[in-house]
């Protein structure tokens, strides 16, 4: 595959990525209809745990008095790991028992809702789209086995670090958050890293007119283009860790005022926060997704030339 380029000049991944998101900004309904197959998927869902964190807690209620857990304190860093360790073994059974019915379900239900409604965004942004949700419904469920499988080595990752620095005889909670925090920001720049396969394949079955495994093994063998989408998804990745960190700024500022902000209206104030990170989050998902499809034209462009000269 060719250099992309544009009037003569190599193009960076994020040369343009200002002029997209000026681009996605004119046009809400880009971004009004990411927000509605999100949230038609998000709120059930948030409403659903709720509900069994609720009876969870309910049942588990008078073993949890015993932990100490309502009265944790970091104070005494000892205490404090048996505190979590006494209510991790309460709580760690009725949640797993949770967890087998509800993530497959959490998947398969994100792949079907994800699918038709990331093609429906993509027909808004260019009408020459063709329709194939099934397609889009088993990529997009290939992508979250990925995500739930980065998930799980998380999880190992965070359950090792409490079983070396927690388990001795004088726990170390500064060592277990050290651990902790890097962990989670390797894996999160992991995926952010290697995320983009998943991401570009649903695109090219419809750009290019693939299927399931074709489309898979195209996004591993794009040229130059490669380089550019991981910048992409890198720089993205970093925008979502700038939102996080904006998000927590933003809830933190009544925590000067919280004797006149309390209760209900300091939890309306972390509302309208998450709200407003989400709505920022879906944006520069849709932002991505025209960087993609620009990428992917420039490549197609630069593609042109060396294939027409072969031909002849």
């Amino acid at each position: 595959m060719a250099d992309l380029r544009t009037a003569g000049a190599p193009v960076r991944g994020t040369q343009s990525f200002v002029a997209i998101l000026g681009e996605c900004r004119r046009r809400p309904s880009l971004l009004a209809l990411e927000l509605l197959w999100r949230w038609l998927f998000g709120i059930p869902m948030l409403a659903l745990l709720a509900w069994e964190a609720l009876r969870i807690h309910a049942a588990a209620a008078p073993q949890l008095a015993g932990t100490g857990i309502y009265q944790f304190s970091l104070e005494d860093p000892m205490r404090a790991a048996v505190v979590i360790a006494d209510t991790w073994a309460v709580l760690w059974p009725p949640v797993l028992h949770v967890l087998l019915w509800l993530v497959p379900l959490g998947i398969a239900a994100w792949a079907v809702i994800s699918g038709v409604g990331r093609n429906l965004v993509l027909r808004r942004y260019d009408r020459t789209m063709p329709w194939r949700p099934g397609q889009m419904i088993a990529l997009q469920l290939i992508r979250m086995l990925a995500f739930a499988g980065s998930v799980i080595g998380w999880f190992a990752a965070i359950h090792w670090s409490a079983q070396s620095t927690l388990s001795g005889a004088e726990p170390n909670l500064v060592s277990y958050s050290v651990l902790v925090i890097l962990f989670s920001l390797g894996i999160f720049t992991l995926w952010a890293l290697l995320s983009w396969v998943f991401s570009i394949a649903p695109l090219l079955a419809l750009l290019e007119d693939r299927g399931v495994a074709a489309s898979l093994a195209r996004s591993l063998r794009l040229g130059p283009l490669t380089g550019k989408l991981v910048e992409i998804n890198l720089v993205m990745g970093i925008v979502k860790l700038g939102l996080v960190v904006l998000a927590m700024v933003f809830s933190a500022i009544p925590l000067p005022f919280e004797t006149v902000m309390h209760g209900t209206a300091l939890y309306l104030w972390w509302l309208a926060g998450s709200i407003l990170y989400l709505i920022a989050s879906d944006f520069f998902q849709v932002a991505r997704l025209v960087a993609f499809i620009r990428l992917w034209g420039l490549a197609v462009q630069a593609d042109a030339p060396a294939a027409q000269s072969r031909r002849s």
